[in-house]
């Protein structure tokens, strides 16, 4: 069921968990240890990652005896986190960017098809067609790419107050997205 409404969904949701814009800082610290970054290589790491989970993501669950429901209630309250986290400017989650070089790690796992990205596409799926989710999926790869491929242009014209001002906003809004999944998700009985 090809959905706009939801594609539009998706892709915000993603966009707000992936933070590829509040990861500016993070990319560019990272370029400048390691060197050039493959914009490429990485987009398709986390492509891969991503679209691997939303098709495998609940039979992994099935085997730790984990409910969809129950993963997108804790998906909820990881993302409530990552929302607080981008509105205080606190870290509450350790960022590993120290622990190696490249465009697969650390950059497209954790950074960018982190664990609150797989979470979230599990939750997604609870509530949203799959062909959906991937046309989301993809749009956010696009975005992550150009992102990749323009970080030191991006530094330039959005500036410290620029990016501080879009990872507020981007936090609010994932602040009621898990609100509003810890609403749909929670049952009892």
């Amino acid at each position: 069921m090809f959905s706009f409404r939801e594609i539009i969904s998706v892709t915000l949701i993603l966009f707000s968990v992936i933070d590829i814009i509040g990861a500016i800082p993070i990319i560019i610290d990272l370029r400048r240890k390691i060197g050039e970054i493959d914009a490429g290589k990485a987009t398709l790491a986390s492509g891969i990652i991503m679209i691997v989970f939303l098709f495998l993501g609940e039979s992994i669950l099935r085997l730790f005896g984990v409910d969809v429901d129950s993963f997108a209630i804790a998906g909820a309250l990881v993302l409530f986190l990552i929302g607080l986290e981008m509105i205080l400017g606190i870290d509450i989650f350790r960022s590993d960017a120290e622990m190696g070089a490249g465009s697969v790690v650390p950059l497209a796992f954790p950074l960018i098809a982190g664990a609150g990205t797989m979470t979230t596409i599990l939750a997604l799926r609870a509530e949203y067609a799959v062909l959906n989710i991937l046309v989301g999926i993809v749009l956010n790869l696009a975005l992550v790419y150009l992102v990749l491929r323009t970080s030191g242009w991006l530094e330039k014209r959005l500036g410290r107050a620029g990016v501080s001002i879009l990872r507020k906003v981007f936090g609010i809004i994932l602040l009621a997205i898990a609100i509003k999944l810890f609403k749909t998700n929670l049952h009892f009985g």
